[in-house]
Formats: structure tokens, sequence, C-alpha cells
């Protein structure tokens, strides 16, 4: 152990807990209810191991165990699941695979943009190699010659030399890249990413449309994308897996239902929980249903294939089980009757067998080579959940080494992830805000009026201190947002317990920003960066005029967070806007996060101005060339 902090903390950010637990009293006052602090399960900071993704050994013997909070590979003998060793990684590890030999351990450091190499006989890390930003998994070819490694904010895959790591080419993936996986002959790479692609210029709720994703396909001996395998209507695509024959491939994934009012979650709710199967056995791409009425499976995850091809198991984090899909009935309904099917609550049944209950947040998920255990990791429970195939059940759970008691921040992570709070279990907060960020979609709220007011979905990281909340700063604080409000539009249902409601406030308000890859060592800007800065913080424009106070940049976005929490008329609103002013929204890792604006027209930070602000009302900015323009904007993305 590093004595790092847990996940909930963002593995890294300061926070002071002991503060915190002094001001539960006042957190919870909100609804008049006092909180005592004894009522309150370690209010410390606590190291958990959070399991993010398992792996087993070629010969079967060890099992790899990826934990996240405590940024360690543990390793565990796969018999008796006695820890063999703990192996300390970089900061929060998103994703790590083996060799075809199983000789060495590749983990993708995703804070620290790092590539740890562990040698498998010595258990030891032998390299750490700079890939690109924020890489999520990796993968080397079968030839021991390339490593590929995707990467979350540069949305790209980095294909490195495997033996010296040095960088060959990038390759454009899609937004949010993340989950890499090889075909079973080794001649493609399959990619997914977590976060739609940008969407056509939208200048209406007439004009909207569904998110898109894509698996890219790459020819590993070219290493060039050969195939971009368009995902419609998908936000948040997980792991891909394929049958051993490689004649079936499977993918996890959100379909968000964001062109329709947020209203009755009783009616369908504001996502379907889909997989998509493709390859020679379904001759195209399908995209089925795990759902059925009254059962929703929210937030699949990993997902795997039997050996024999009977099975396929996919994992539900916010549901907190493991659905198991018998593959010759799947593929007989899918043969059989005519597609789309994603809105049909009544197919699942033709080919769910079942589902299993596991621990808290199940994610990653793997196989023995016969397929009789299934190990799945249970991340916010600290366990991992052996299933016997053969009957379906969990037969053993394997407890990580951990703190006993649950923390105030643990128990608000576990409520942010849970689907259990929503009507029949649709949703939790996690299905909008992936990972704790957010998830690169518009929606229409009914808070603000039926059909009325299509809002962006906004980042959480840094979100302490930056009230009002809502685009409209309607909500002033956050147990208003996350109480009230979540219960009655989203949950359907008044269910937080004061406690949890509390504890889940903690959790949202420990978010803290990852690391700003737009920021030089020492916080120094670059001259590019320096020029924008100085734009920002002008006070005349290019003409001498003066720029009045409340029209400048630095006075909206003032502060460390760059917002001065104010509401303004920026001149943005559309014709199905509600008049009103709008909240002088943070500038916190404004480069990840676009589309921008309150409804998302702005495809870019450029389009804020070239697009949408003929009358200079959204700081003065007409006078300004591109390269002003472009400098402002490099500016930006250091905050």
């Amino acid at each position: 152990m590093k004595g790092r902090k847990p996940i909930g903390l963002r593995a890294g950010a300061v926070a002071s807990l002991s503060l915190l637990a002094a001001s539960l009293f006042a957190v919870a006052l909100w609804n008049g209810r006092t909180v005592r602090a004894e009522e309150h399960r370690g209010v410390e900071d606590v190291d958990y191991a959070s399991p993010l993704e398992v792996l087993l050994s070629p010969d079967g013997s060890r099992l790899y165990v990826l934990c996240q909070g405590s940024e360690e590979i543990r390793v565990l003998d796969a018999a008796s699941y006695a820890v063999i060793k703990n192996i300390a990684v970089g900061r929060v590890p998103r994703g790590f695979s083996l060799s075809p030999d199983g000789a060495r351990l590749f983990v993708t450091n995703s804070w620290d943009d790092t590539l740890s190499v562990i040698d498998t006989s010595t258990l030891a890390v032998e390299a750490t190699w700079p890939v690109g930003a924020e890489p999520s998994s990796v993968v080397e070819d079968r030839q021991g010659e390339r490593l590929f490694v995707a990467n979350r904010i540069s949305n790209d895959v980095a294909v490195l030399d495997a033996e010296t790591g040095a960088e060959e080419k990038r390759l454009l993936a899609g937004r949010g890249s993340s989950y890499l996986t090889l075909s079973p002959d080794g001649t493609r790479l399959y990619a997914t990413h977590v976060y739609p692609n940008p969407s056509p210029l939208r200048t209406g709720r007439e004009n909207r449309t569904a998110p898109e994703s894509e698996i890219t396909v790459i020819d590993r001996s070219r290493a060039v994308v050969v195939d971009r395998m368009p995902l419609h209507a998908i936000a948040g695509v997980f792991h891909v897996a394929f049958s051993a024959d490689g004649r079936l491939g499977v993918v996890a994934e959100y379909h968000p239902k964001n062109l329709v009012t947020l209203a009755h979650l009783e009616h369908g709710g504001a996502f379907e929980d889909t997989i998509t199967v493709f390859g020679a056995d379904v001759g195209k791409t399908v995209e089925v249903p795990l759902d059925e009425l009254e059962r929703y499976v929210s937030q699949p995850f990993g997902v795997a294939i039997a050996p024999d091809k009977s099975r396929i198991y996919v994992t539900s984090g916010g549901s907190e089980l493991v659905t198991v899909i018998d593959v010759a009935r799947l593929l007989r309904f899918i043969h059989e009757h005519p597609a789309p099917f994603v809105q049909d609550l009544s197919a699942s049944a033709n080919y769910v067998v079942t589902r299993i209950a596991v621990g808290l947040n199940p994610r990653g998920l793997t196989l023995t080579r016969d397929g009789r255990r299934l190990f799945v990791a249970n991340r916010l429970e600290d366990t991992i959940s052996v299933i016997d195939t053969r009957t379906d059940r969990v037969a053993a759970t394997i407890k990580l080494a951990g703190p006993k008691n649950i923390s105030v921040l643990r128990h608000g992570e576990q409520t942010f992830y849970t689907a259990r709070y929503s009507f029949q279990g649709q949703i939790g907060c996690a299905n909008c805000h992936i990972d704790s960020t957010f998830d690169g979609i518009q929606w229409n709220l009914e808070p603000d009026g039926f059909g009325r007011n299509i809002v962006d979905n906004k980042l959480l990281e840094g979100v302490k201190g930056t009230n009002p909340y809502k685009w409209t700063g309607t909500n002033p604080n956050i147990p208003t947002e996350c109480g009230p409000r979540t219960e009655k539009y989203f949950w359907r249902s008044e269910n937080y317990d004061d406690l949890t409601l509390t504890d889940l406030t903690v959790y949202v308000r420990s978010l803290t920003p990852r690391p700003n890859r737009w920021k030089l060592p020492g916080y120094q800007l670059t001259p590019a960066q320096e020029r924008g800065k100085a734009i920002f913080e002008r006070s005349v424009d290019k003409f001498k005029k003066p720029i009045a106070e409340y029209n400048r940049c630095s006075y909206c976005h003032s502060g460390l967070k760059g917002t001065n929490q104010k509401l303004f008329d920026v001149g943005t609103h559309k014709a199905i806007d509600n008049p009103g002013l709008l909240k002088a929204t943070p500038l916190t890792e404004i480069a990840l996060t676009a589309p921008y604006l309150h409804d998302g027209s702005a495809r870019t930070l450029e389009e804020i101005w070239t697009v949408y602000n003929p009358e200079d009302k959204h700081g003065r900015t007409n006078d300004l060339t591109k390269d002003e323009l472009n400098d402002l904007i490099e500016y930006l993305r250091t905050r």
C-alpha cells in the first residue's frame, strides 16, 4: 500500500476529511435533521482496493486484480485465493493485459499518462513508459512487436514498440477511447469509446440528433484503421469480447433516450441497457436489449463469452448483477425476428436465462480456460465473486484485504453508482456521469418545461463551491441538486434517508479535477497561452473602446474555478428556451467537455464566439482574428 487517497478522492486529491466531519451537521440541516458525528461511519482517509479488472494467467494458476483505489496489482493464487504479492503501479490505473506468453503484464496509469510493465516471473515493475493522455487499456499483438494503447483524452490509439515503448504513431479513435480487444486470430484490434462522437450542428429541438458511437477496427500488421463500425444512438461503449472461433463479437453499451423528454421513467425510462452483437454468426451488427419490464440491468460494462460459445456474461455496475445469455437462443431470435429490437422489453426473455446477484458495482470479469469459473470484480465492495457457471451461482467470494468500515466517502460513492434508488432500478447517477465525469449528451428535463430547454450535461469534477447549480442557477446547493430534485425527476420516488444524502453530497463534493494536460510543469504558460490570457483579462478592445465589466471574460469567469457564480444573458437563448438568465459556467477542464453552451449547440470552443456571439453579448470577441481566438482557446484549456 502507498497510503494514497481512494478513488472517491480522485486518487491524490487534497481533502481534509476532518473538516468534512465537522461540516456534516451543516450539510444535513437543509431538511431540518441534525446529524451527530458519531452517526457517521469512518469519516477518515480510507484506502480501499476498488478492484476494477481481473485477469487469469495463461496457465490459470494466478489471478491478477487491478485495484484502482489502492493503485496496485494484487496477485492471487487462483485456486486458494491467497495473496501472492501486491505490486504498486501509477496513479488511477484503469486497464491491464498480459502479453501472449504471459511473461509481462501491462498496466495503464490513467492519471500519470504512463504504462507500467511488470515482469510476471519476478512480479516487479521493470519499466514505466510515457504514453498518451489518460491511457485506459493496452493490448500487445501476438508477434510481440507492438503495443496498442487507448487514450481517453486524446481520443486515439497509440502504437508503441513492444520492447522499448517508443511511440510509432497515433490512430484516431472515438471520443473517450478506452477499451481494446484483440480478435482471436490476432489480425484485428477493436477499440471502443465512452463518450459519443461530436454531433452535427444543432440549432433547435427539430435538429437534434441521436448520439453516434463506433467500434474502431485496426489492422494489426499495418497499424491502420480499416473500419469504423457505427453504433447508432449509443453513448457509452465499454468492453468487447469474442467467441473462441472469432465468429461472434459482443460489446456492452448504453443506449440513452435523450431525444424525448425525460418525463415518465415508468414508461421506458432514460436508458436502454443493451449489447451489440456482430460477426459471421450474426451476419450484421445487431443491437439487442438486456432489460425486461420491471427488471433492468443498469450500466452494462464487462462482457465474456464461454469457451464453447454457449453463454454470454455481462456485468451491470448499477444493478449489481451478471446477466447470462444463451447464445443459441439469442442467434435464433435474431435470425427469426425482424430488427430493431431495442425498444422491445419482451425481447430479452427469449435469450436471457438468468441474472446472478453479485457485489456492489461489478465491472471487469474473466473466465477460466475450461469456462467453469467466472471471476467478477466488485469495485465498490472490495470483493471478487467466483461464479460456478454450471449452476449459475456464486460459489465463493474473495475478500480483498482492506478497511472493514464503510466511510462516508465510500457510502456516497456506492450511492452514486447504484441504480437501486430509481423506479424499477433503471438508472443511477453514474449513467449520466460516466466514471463520475459527464456523458457528452444533451437532455430535455421536464423541470424546465416539457419539450423545452435542452440542457448539456455538465462535468462533476471540481463542482464543489460552484453553486448555485443547474444552468439556470435554481438549485442553491448540492443537497438540493442530488436530493429532492433527483428523487422527483429522475428516480420518481423519495428514497434517500438523511445520512445517505449527506454521504452522497460529500462524495460529489470530493470529486477534484484530473491533471490538466495543457498545463506546463510549474503552471507556466506558453507564448500562445500568455497571449490568450491577456485577451481573457482585457478591459478594452482592439479599437481602444472600454469593455463593460459585465462583458469581460475575467469578470464572469473569475476565481479559481472560472465562475463568479452569477447569472447573465449572453445572447445564447434559442426559440425553445424559456426566458431567464444563465449561470456563468465554471471553466474547470473546459477542454474536455464539448459541446458547449447551455444546450450543447456549440460543437467547439471556437463556435461559442464565431457562431453564437453575433452581438458580442458573450464577451467582446468580434474584433478578434482567428489566431487571437486560437490563443484565447489555448489559455482556456489550462483552466
